[in-house]
C-alpha cells in the first residue's frame, strides 16, 4: 500500500500540536505589508496581525510558494498519494497550484481537494482525512468521502465592517456602500466557492441569532452526533459567549472554537464571527 500524506494550507488554522501529532503538512499562505511577506503561522502572530490592521494598514495576500512545495514533494517516495485540502478556489489559486505541481512532480500522485470554503470547515475535512488514513483507507476512499462531506458542512459568518471585504475584492463597492449606509450586517456564506450575502440583517446580534435559528431548523434534538464550530477574529470572549449559548441549545454536540487568521482576517476584519456545523456520523 502506498504512503498517504495529508497536506493542507494554513487557512485551516489547525493547532500546531494537532498537525505534529497527526503528521499533517501545512503550506503557509502569506500576508504582504508594504512589500514584505509574512507567512501566517510562522512569521506573524494572529495578535500582531490584528493590531497592525487596526492602525489602518491593509495587506494583500498570496498563495503558498510553489517552489517550496515542489522541493518537499520531490523528497517523497515514489507512488506517494498526497491528499491536498485547500481553501476555496474562488478566493485563492492554491487549489490550482496543486494541479500544476501534480504535473511537475511525476513520481507522486497529488489529489487536490477544493474545500470550496476555508477556516474551520476546511479543518473538518482535514480531520476526516486523518481519521480515514489512520483507519487504513485508500486515497480514493478518502477523496470520495471528502467530496461528499464538504457538501454537507454548513457555515455562515457575519462581519463587523464590510469595508474589508470590499477592499479585498470580495464584495462589490455598491454592496459595501449600501450595507454600511444602512448599518446592515449581512449573514454571509460561500456559494460556488465565493463569499456572497445570504441574508441582510440590521444588527450584528440579530445576524448571529439568524444563524442560530437555521441551526435549530437543521439540528434536531440535543445535537448528538453533530460537530459545531465557532470562529472569531481576535475576540475569544465573543466566541466563548456564543459557545455557552450553543452548548445550552445542543448539550450533546461537540463544540469547538477556532479563529480567523491573518489571510482570512484580511478580508473579514476584526469583530467577525463564523458558525459552522455538520453531522459527523456517516
Amino acid at each position: 500500500m502506498s504512503q498517504i500524506v495529508i497536506l493542507t494550507d494554513s487557512t485551516a488554522y489547525l493547532p500546531t500540536t494537532y498537525c505534529e501529532e497527526h503528521q499533517v503538512h501545512v503550506a503557509p499562505l502569506s500576508v504582504i505589508f508594504d512589500g514584505d511577506a509574512y507567512r501566517e503561522g510562522f512569521d506573524i502572530s494572529v495578535a500582531e496581525f490584528y493590531k497592525r490592521i487596526q492602525t489602518g494598514s491593509l495587506p494583500t495576500t498570496s498563495q503558498p510558494n510553489i517552489g517550496d512545495l515542489v522541493a518537499s514533494f520531490e523528497q517523497l517516495p515514489e507512488g506517494t498519494d498526497i491528499i491536498g485540502i485547500t481553501l476555496s478556489s474562488g478566493i485563492s489559486g492554491t487549489y490550482q497550484a496543486l494541479h500544476t505541481i501534480n504535473m511537475m512532480v511525476e513520481h507522486v500522485n497529488v489529489h487536490p481537494i477544493d474545500s470550496r470554503i476555508s477556516c474551520m470547515p476546511q479543518a473538518f475535512l482535514v480531520q476526516e482525512a486523518v481519521r480515514l488514513r489512520d483507519a487504513g483507507a485508500t486515497a480514493e476512499t478518502i477523496v470520495n468521502r471528502l467530496e461528499t462531506l464538504k457538501k454537507q458542512i454548513r457555515a455562515y459568518f457575519v462581519v463587523d465592517d464590510l469595508a474589508h471585504l470590499q477592499r479585498g475584492g470580495r464584495l462589490s463597492v455598491a454592496q459595501a456602500f449600501v450595507g454600511s449606509f444602512l448599518k446592515i450586517k449581512p449573514v454571509l456564506h460561500f456559494i460556488d466557492g465565493k463569499i456572497v450575502p445570504f441574508e441582510k440583517i440590521r444588527t450584528f446580534k440579530r445576524a448571529v441569532n439568524r444563524i442560530e435559528e437555521m441551526m435549530k431548523e437543521d439540528i434536531k434534538g440535543d445535537g448528538a452526533g453533530y460537530v459545531i464550530g465557532v470562529i472569531h477574529a481576535e475576540d475569544s470572549m465573543k466566541a466563548e459567549a456564543e459557545i455557552a449559548g450553543l452548548t445550552a441549545l445542543f448539550p450533546q454536540a461537540r463544540i469547538e472554537m477556532s479563529f480567523f487568521g491573518p489571510v482570512i482576517g484580511t478580508h473579514l476584519g476584526p469583530g467577525a464571527i463564523g458558525i459552522t456545523w455538520y453531522h459527523a456520523a456517516e
